[in-house]
């Protein structure tokens, strides 16, 4: 036998034509053979000289003497010939047939007797081989193989330790079964089949190959097809082999072309669906009978999909499975609606699927009442759909749901979605909150459905499902009441005034210690937007232990003791505008003094102002520190002055005032951060001027706001200067002035130039820089009535403008 370089057999390097002269129990006879071909003969004719030739090979002989233009000559006598007419031996072909049936059927018998795992390699190929030769030259004989019972003992030779045994007996078998259905059905007797489908995982590419072209043969047999299917990992393994980069290619044609075979059962085409190859699933889901059609999109609804998977089946199917949305059975409904959830949750499929016209169909099976009606079981199906759909983002106002130009978020539309959230089942209210969520989730249609819920005055009955014990639920509602609480604070504070249990329960929900999940970002989010001076509402919260849950979770972030990073930053900044709350109702509120200084609040705020990176957090924790900063004029402590002598008191000149130490520049009285909320403490100016440069200006705003309070009315202001110049603050402040940014920003950095240029030291460097003079001109000529008359007077501090020329009436700073 011939082997490569790695030792496999080489099937091909020995032609199964010349096992004849090796495989015969009765001599072969010279009159046997052809003199041109020297094989036996099986057609063989005499010339008129008396020789005999293989009837191709002596027709071929004379076409070469026609086309070279020579006369017909005998091959053997080389002598003319008269005639080339060729008379059939009849009789020698009979004794021919005679002893090869004699010798094939002894090698038969013998084949018989070396088909069994304990004969010697080379008697197991010889057997092989001579079953092969004999099925290869005549179909009669694939029966005898068959009726000889050789295909089981073939089939046996597949769990031989020899490789060449095993490729030998793979190649024979293919060689038995092609074009005959009853040796189809032998070979696939037993557990044949299993074990071919072994060698599909083999590590040799030669027995893959042959098994898989083995597989291919049987596959053309459609009863067989689906036991072939029935084999576990069958299909997957030839889904991998088809669509590998690394298999051969005549590998992957058998693999592909086995499938295609393998499609003639349903069960199969199911398999090859759950395994990534959904084509044929397809086809008949649009091709098929009605009962066929009916099965494939129920059983679409039941696999779990890849994402590009989902947008091909979109694409492919999305148009089909919508009309039987709209004109199907109640079944077929049922189904379509199960395949639909399964490829509408991605939001490439559902953008194709809105193309596809799903919206009108989803909106009447939700809203349909009556006979018509669907089961609840199945509007729930709707429902999640719907909300698939929704989260695509597509632009819903521009979508109608019909000939009367209604979109989704409409008014009745919503207020019918609204009316449905009141009316049904958890699971379906769930899944139209989700609805809502993702209308509400895009700034072109939040108003819409805002404006359609304060009108239907269902705000109070949205707030009831953040105490509901179905966890989807819930956490859908308070997305939701997130998403609108920008637009709908107050209305969300007045309801959350009504009962104790909605708050509790927003509370309960940020208290959780599992790490920062989405529900508790949203739960904090509807906090923070709720208006901040509404004084009742915090007394609430108080009362709650919101702000000690507040200040525990924002330590615990800092700390790094707190897992979820995905939501840390909507969760912290939430935190951070809800315990700025406190900041807010100070005035006249000894108990929120006391809280705020029990907690060290501005040393706390003054430490978040350090988040680099999170914009939100630095913004509040300016704009808290500008609250608290502001009271500490009042809480600021003013020592007692000890009495003088009643000598000293008649004689002034025999002693000196007492001297205070220790008191603060600005303030006049003993500061610190804990007591008084002093921004002189604990760093809190140099942080609050490095935030100056911050890029967005929202953070400059609030930074510059918080730095201002050391230059209001009822301060040391000429010592508020001198901290801003001692923390390097001046120059900050002018460069927005000049920058003028934002409206805002250019009037509290006028502000707060007027005030520093107070000092006439710093008015007089200043003077001499045109682009501060220039930008006060600026705000001199087009800010508003305010800004404008604080510009006057600080272009008089650097000499701009005669101190003569009043032109507004004097305002107060």
């Amino acid at each position: 036998m011939a082997e490569d370089c790695e030792g496999n057999y080489d099937s091909s390097s020995h032609s199964q034509e010349n096992y004849h002269e090796e495989l015969h129990i009765e001599p072969i006879y010279e009159a046997f053979l052809c003199p041109l071909t020297k094989q036996i003969m099986r057609d063989p004719v005499t010339l008129e000289n008396g020789q005999t030739f293989e009837r191709e090979a002596i027709e071929k002989w004379f076409k070469e003497c026609r086309d070279s233009g020579r006369k017909p000559v005998c091959p053997l006598t080389l002598k003319d010939l008269n005639s080339t007419d060729l008379n059939p031996s009849i009789a020698l072909r009979n004794t021919i047939e005679e002893w090869t049936q004699r010798n094939e059927t002894a090698q038969l018998d013998k084949a018989c007797r070396s088909l069994t795992l304990g004969s010697s390699e080379s008697d197991i190929l010889q057997a092989l081989n001579f079953i092969a030769y004999i099925c290869q030259k005549s179909r009669s004989s694939k029966h005898v193989v068959r009726n000889a019972e050789l295909i089981p003992m073939i089939s046996g030779m597949l769990k031989s330790s020899s490789r060449r045994v095993r490729l030998k007996a793979l190649e024979t078998l293919r060689i038995v079964a092609e074009g005959d259905n009853d040796n189809k059905e032998a070979t696939a007797a037993g557990d044949t089949i299993r074990t071919i489908v072994k060698f599909l995982s083999h590590e040799h590419s030669q027995e893959r190959e042959e098994a898989v072209s083995l597989l291919y043969e049987l596959s053309k047999s459609e009863p067989l097809c689906e036991k072939i299917g029935g084999v576990n990992g069958a299909i997957l393994i030839l889904v991998g082999m088809a669509s590998s980069k690394s298999e051969n290619l005549s590998t992957v044609d058998r693999a592909e072309n086995t499938l295609e075979n393998l499609e003639k059962c349903e069960n199969n085409v199911r398999q090859m669906a759950e395994n990534g190859r959904l084509q044929p699933l397809l086809t008949l889901l649009l091709e098929g009978s009605p009962e066929t059609q009916l099965s494939m999109a129920a059983y679409l609804g039941e696999l779990v999909l890849s994402n590009d998977v989902k947008v091909f089946v979109a694409q492919t199917a999305g148009s089909a499975l919508v009309d039987v949305m709209r004109s199907g059975s109640k079944q077929a409904r049922e189904a379509a609606l199960k395949a639909l959830n399964q490829i509408s949750s991605y939001e490439t499929s559902a953008k194709i699927l809105i193309q596809a016209g799903i919206l009108p169909p989803l909106v009447k099976d939700l809203f349909t009442v009556g006979v018509n009606q669907l089961p609840m079981r199945l509007k729930e199906v709707s429902a999640t759909v719907l909300a698939n759909v929704v989260s695509s983002g597509a632009d819903f106002e521009s979508i109608p749901l019909g000939h009367d130009d209604q979109t989704l978020v409409s008014e009745d539309i919503v207020h019918n979605l609204l009316h449905l959230i009141s009316n049904t089942g958890p699971a379906i209210e769930s899944k139209l909150l989700q609805v809502l969520v993702g209308l509400t989730s895009s700034s072109t249609t939040v108003l819409n459905i805002v404006a359609a819920i304060k009108s239907s005055g269902a705000t109070i009955s949205l707030i009831q499902f953040v105490e509901a014990p179905q966890r989807d639920l819930r956490m859908a509602s308070i997305k939701l009441l997130h998403n609108i609480s920008p637009y709908m604070g107050q209305e969300l504070a007045d309801a959350l005034h009504g009962t104790a249990g909605h708050l509790s329960s927003l509370i309960k929900v940020i208290a959780e210690n599992n790490g920062i999940s989405e529900e508790q970002a949203a739960a904090i989010g509807i906090l923070a937007d709720l208006p901040e001076r509404d004084s009742g509402l915090t007394r609430r919260l108080l009362d709650e232990g919101a702000f000690n849950i507040t200040i525990s979770k924002i330590i615990r972030i800092r700390q790094g003791e707190t897992r979820g990073i995905r939501f840390v930053t909507p969760f912290l900044e939430g935190l951070a505008r809800v315990l700025s709350r406190l900041t807010y109702v100070l005035e006249d509120r000894p108990d929120i003094v006391a809280l705020a200084r029990e907690h060290n609040l501005a040393a706390l705020f003054t430490d978040l102002l350090q988040m680099n990176g999170l914009d939100g957090v630095q913004t509040v924790s300016a704009m808290a520190l500008e609250n608290l900063s502001q009271q500490s004029k009042h809480l600021t402590r003013i020592p007692a002055v000890p009495e003088q002598g009643f000598c000293c008191s008649i004689f002034p000149c025999l002693g000196k005032p007492p001297v205070l130490t220790g008191l603060c520049r600005v303030h006049h009285g003993i500061c610190s951060m804990k007591e008084s909320f002093c921004l002189l403490e604990g760093k809190a100016v140099e942080k609050l001027v490095a935030c100056l440069d911050h890029t967005n200006e929202k953070v400059v705003e609030a930074a510059l706001a918080a730095l201002c309070t050391l230059l209001e009315d009822g301060v040391d202001i000429g010592q508020g200067v001198m901290v801003l110049c001692d923390a390097d603050g001046i120059k900050p402040i002018l460069e927005i002035l000049r920058e003028n940014r934002t409206e805002i920003l250019r009037q509290r950095a006028v502000w707060a130039v007027e005030r520093i240029l107070r000092t006439d030291d710093i008015a007089y460097e200043i003077s001499g820089d045109q682009n501060v003079g220039t930008a006060l001109v600026e705000a001199f000529r087009h800010g508003d009535y305010r800004t404008r008359q604080i510009a006057e007077r600080a272009l008089k501090h650097v000499d701009k403008l005669p101190n003569f020329s009043g032109i507004f009436p004097k305002m107060g700073g």
